[in-house]
Parts: structure tokens; sequence; C-alpha cells
């Protein structure tokens, strides 16, 4: 089984959500790194993870 980038996005947002629940604050900069990768991502720069 290989992992993909679909394969991670729902452990992403479970792991994400857990931490907002347990530490609120910390909502602003999991929303700043998700969105920082999805867009690199989306531009080709991590090209080895997709």
């Amino acid at each position: 089984m290989t992992v993909t980038i679909s394969h991670l996005q729902p452990i992403i947002a479970i792991a994400a959500g857990v931490l907002i629940l347990i530490a609120p604050r910390l909502l602003n900069y999991i929303v700043a790194i998700y969105l920082i990768a999805v867009g690199l991502i989306g531009l080709g720069v991590l090209r080895p993870f997709t």
C-alpha cells in the first residue's frame, strides 16, 4: 500500500482537530502551516510528497 497525500489529509485533519480542542491557541499556527503546505504541494514545490 502506498501512502499518498489523499491518505494523509484525513489523518492530519484529525490530529489538528484534537490539538485545537486541547489548546485552542494553536489554531492559528495549525491553519497557517496547513495552508502553506497545501499551497506548496499545489505549486509542485514539494513534488516528492505527491
